[in-house]
């Protein structure tokens, strides 16, 4: 990482925190070069960085402000910028289960298509873990098969792209999953609707897979609201 990177990451984690507010100018650029103790050249260099993400934006007569995060360009800033308390971007654990629900559905429908049989083994070995770790008590292996089982459809779509597109969100994930899968009722519920995808996948029926998939989105979206976002009002 260069200097001007590791400011600009430093910028950055000031900007996600709430120190740089957005549409409000930066300091100037010799009081951002004497704090960090650099030169004005790599301060605008590392201004330059965020520039190219759409974090910060220059207004004539006004300076360097910051953009509001849904301008923002990086999806790893907008995940970043999620993760943190105090994130304003909203009901993120919502708005990441309207993401996997788009991407999950249409990938599972090609998995059930294209799905080999040790795919089919792959998952019943994740749900077999599921179960394991929820009699156990042991929420992160429960969370780590959970993750892992739908990597495996991801990849069981034939579609090289769509793993891809969760690769960014997985902090996220992890962090989403942790606050449902500590209630066993949520984990009793995720461990029946796996089932049903397999048996969806097991044969081949696209329609029926789309219909189980749905059908675990819409559970897990009630489950969060009523165990985890009403727990949290």
């Amino acid at each position: 990482m260069t200097l001007a990177e590791s400011i600009a990451e430093r910028l950055f984690q000031e900007i996600i925190e709430g120190r740089l507010s957005p549409s409000r100018p930066l300091p100037p650029e010799g009081e951002l070069a004497s704090c960090y103790t650099v030169s004005r050249l790599t301060i605008r260099e590392a201004i330059r960085i965020l520039r190219t993400q759409n974090v910060v934006r220059i207004r004539r007569g006004r300076g360097t402000e910051v953009n509001p995060p849904e301008e923002w360009t990086s999806l790893e800033a907008v995940v970043r910028a999620s993760a943190t308390p105090s994130s304003n971007l909203g009901l993120v654990p919502e708005r990441l289960l309207e993401a996997r629900r788009m991407i999950e559905i249409g990938a599972v429908q090609l998995a059930a298509e294209r799905r080999s049989d040790d795919d089919l083994v792959q998952l019943g070995v994740q749900l077999e873990e599921m179960r394991a770790a929820s009699a156990d008590g042991d929420v992160t292996r429960f969370v780590d098969a959970d993750i892992r089982f739908h990597d495996v459809i991801m990849h069981a779509s034939g579609n090289v792209f769509v793993p891809l597109l969760f690769g960014p969100f997985g902090p996220l994930l992890i962090e989403a999953r942790r606050q449902t899968s500590a209630v066993p009722e949520i984990q009793r519920n995720a461990i029946e609707q796996h089932g049903k995808i397999i048996s969806a996948l097991t044969a081949g029926d696209s329609e029926m897979a789309r219909l189980a998939m749905e059908a675990h989105m819409q559970q897990t979206q009630r489950d969060l609201r009523q165990h985890v976002l009403d727990g949290h009002a």
